[in-house]
């Protein structure tokens, strides 16, 4: 009797998700300390779950449009207007199922076989998974600790191939908390230009930065159909805590409606009403829960970053969303993702490890910020100084 039909070759490229994988170790183990995934920690307000379960109430669980519900698309049109100060319509927001269907569905209308893609090293995992899974090339472009992990235009523009179609820009940074200036930004939005490449603009921590701007790299678009480059993912579940919820938006460049109503049709038809319904209820509401999110983040990085300091551990100095980026080369002997496999064993505590997000992230963790102070405290306490004290 013939065996299971071969699955198709390129699914044996799509890397193991190292920040899942210890995770999913830790939530097997008693008692842990779990600093290694960005789960937000408060409760959701009140009126965001009234109109999720309102929907449900009256019974609107029919499909909606591909693109969402109208109000929705406006409500994520005027946070994106009020914010980076670009006009947007409504027309040219698309209701997606979270981020990452987000990033699936516009790397399947820019990506072809073989296409190469550039994405930042270290950066998040599945900017090189969800390129791998469409038969495209991931490219990273290196970020550097000398250069506090700024894109260089020059590095970039080195990796550029004749099959290079897409540049993926991430700030604030995931894994890194960097945010990249004003600057770079429109300079990295004319590279793109003379070089003919799409970009998309991953802004899923875009409500928080700390002293200093969020920057998107629509502002330096084209507005003009034919003309525009810039597709921008964003997403609530970090902004209001709706990870489960799964809602978020792709704001796409002009004259691409038709198309992209499509491609939706063809990837998940449309997101769960109540979803969208608690998304609008978030984004209209109020925003107590957002600066409340911000302070805390602030907060747990001040506090973290005092005791990495005291212990004479390197880290780079978070500007954005809610992570640390810390180094434990003196720890992890060259094979850092087996190291905080061992240090959960030993210790109790998780924390994701940089090989996660890239090559460059070996001997680096990430520290999730966004849990409890005294959890994070008690978690970051447990690292071995650098000095042996």
């Amino acid at each position: 009797m013939a065996g299971m039909p071969e699955l198709a070759a390129h699914i044996h490229d799509v890397p193991v998700n190292q920040i899942r994988e210890i995770t999913e170790a830790a939530w097997r183990t008693p008692g842990a300390v779990i600093l290694s995934i960005g789960e937000p920690g408060f409760p959701l307000p009140r009126h965001i779950l009234d109109a999720g379960i309102a929907c449900l109430d009256r019974d609107e669980t029919n499909y909606t449009p591909n693109a969402g519900i109208h109000a929705l698309r406006e409500a994520f049109a005027e946070r994106f207007r009020m914010t980076n100060g670009v006009d947007v319509g409504a027309e040219r927001v698309y209701v997606v199922d979270g981020a990452q269907q987000g990033l699936h569905f516009v790397m399947s209308m820019l990506l072809s076989p073989g296409d190469e893609i550039l994405i930042p090293n270290p950066g998040y995992p599945t900017f090189a998974m969800t390129s791998k899974l469409l038969n495209a090339v991931p490219v990273g472009y290196p970020l550097y600790p000398e250069q506090n992990f700024q894109p260089q235009i020059a590095d970039i523009e080195a990796l550029i191939t004749e099959r290079t179609r897409v540049l993926v820009i991430n700030s604030p940074s995931n894994p890194l908390g960097a945010v990249i200036s004003e600057s770079l930004t429109r300079d990295l939005v004319a590279l793109a230009r003379r070089r003919d490449l799409w970009i998309i603009s991953d802004e899923c921590y875009e409500a928080f930065t700390f002293d200093v701007p969020h920057v998107s790299p629509a502002r330096f678009d084209s507005t003009a159909p034919g003309e525009a480059r810039v597709f921008t993912s964003l997403t609530l579940s970090k902004t209001f805590g709706l990870t489960g919820l799964r809602i978020g938006a792709l704001v796409c460049p002009p004259g691409l409606e038709r198309t992209m109503n499509n491609v939706m049709e063809a990837i998940v038809s449309c997101v769960a009403s109540p979803s969208q319904y608690a998304a609008l209820a978030a984004l209209t509401g109020p925003q107590d829960y957002v600066e409340q999110a911000r302070q805390h983040y602030r907060t747990n990085r001040d506090a973290a970053s005092e005791v990495l300091a005291g212990k004479g551990i390197r880290h780079l100095d978070a500007q954005g969303a809610f992570y640390l980026w810390a180094d434990v080369s003196h720890l992890s002997d060259g094979n850092v993702r087996a190291w905080v496999h061992q240090f959960l064993a030993e210790s109790g505590v998780a924390f994701a490890p940089g090989t996660a997000f890239g090559s460059i992230g070996e001997g680096w963790i990430r520290i999730a910020l966004c849990g409890p102070t005294e959890e994070l405290l008690d978690g970051v306490k447990r690292l071995p100084s650098k000095n042996g004290a």
